[in-house]
């Protein structure tokens, strides 16, 4: 049956129109402008517009704070209490969770904005869908692990981190260099690979379905329709799973964050 079907759009496709789906040119888009000689492109603008958006609205929720707060000032206080007590002090503790408070914050938020222009009409390409945001944003957090390890713990840090206790001195040729490797260079690259990835690949699902939907109901027609609104259902359904991954991927990054503060910070640095 698979097979038939297959066999049948293959000779649609060399008999009629011709099916172009996503491409990875799509995060690769053409320069519009420039500005002091810097180009700017369409994923450039998503970036600006998504930073413009995270400052006016808590611009907007702080700037007259009640006790008791209007609805938009409960949403925004909603979403910092979410980072402060869920991810900060939840790991950190009340000191550390309110010293790093601010930057975990930061984090969170500038993922989740920018990850969810994918899923919004007229922009469907998420900020972070390039590797500059993902890796700026790892080596913000790589920064912040390290020089949280080394204000705790100015002379043990890299020492407890490369050479933990309790293991036989000659066992650490074996160990220094897995730590090495696992805390100071998987480290950012997983973070910036697992943001970078699930962004881009979640557009290339939503373009295939959507696009699949056109092809189907307007280039060929006919009893092809049908294969159209299952294409549409399946574009709805990934578009709602897209917005959760956004958000399930600030939190992540974030979260991770944190837990690479925890571990800086431990007693035993």
């Amino acid at each position: 049956m698979f097979n038939l079907a297959a066999t049948l759009i293959a000779q649609t496709a060399e008999d009629g129109p011709e099916f172009h789906g996503p491409s990875i040119n799509e995060f690769f888009p053409e320069v519009l402008f420039d500005i002091v000689g810097i180009p700017v492109t369409r994923i450039h603008l998503i970036q600006f517009l998504s930073t413009i958006a995270i400052v006016v609205i808590f611009v907007l929720g702080t700037r007259r704070m009640r006790i008791v707060p209007k609805p938009f000032q409960s949403i925004v206080e909603m979403g910092l209490d979410f980072v402060r007590v869920n991810i900060a002090e939840d790991l950190l503790g009340k000191k550390d969770g309110r010293r790093f408070l601010p930057i975990l914050t930061t984090i969170f938020f500038m993922i989740l904005f920018m990850n969810i222009t994918g899923v919004i009409p007229f922009l469907n390409l998420a900020g972070t869908s390039i590797i500059a945001v993902p890796l700026l944003l790892a080596l913000v957090s790589y920064v912040t692990f390290i020089y949280a390890g080394i204000k705790k713990s100015p002379k043990n840090f890299f020492k407890n981190s490369l050479f933990p206790s309790g293991v036989p001195w000659p066992i650490y040729i074996i160990v220094t260099p897995i730590e090495l490797i696992s805390t100071f260079v998987i480290r950012p690259v997983t973070l910036t690979l697992r943001l970078l990835m699930n962004m881009m690949v979640g557009h290339l699902l939503l373009v295939l379905f959507f696009a699949a939907t056109q092809f189907f109901l307007l280039d060929l027609g006919g009893w092809w329709s049908a294969l159209a609104a299952g294409s549409l259902a399946f574009g709805f359904a990934f578009t709602l799973f897209e917005i959760l991954v956004a958000v399930l991927q600030a939190y992540v990054f974030t979260i991770l964050t944190a837990v690479y503060i925890q571990l800086a910070v431990a007693e035993e640095h």
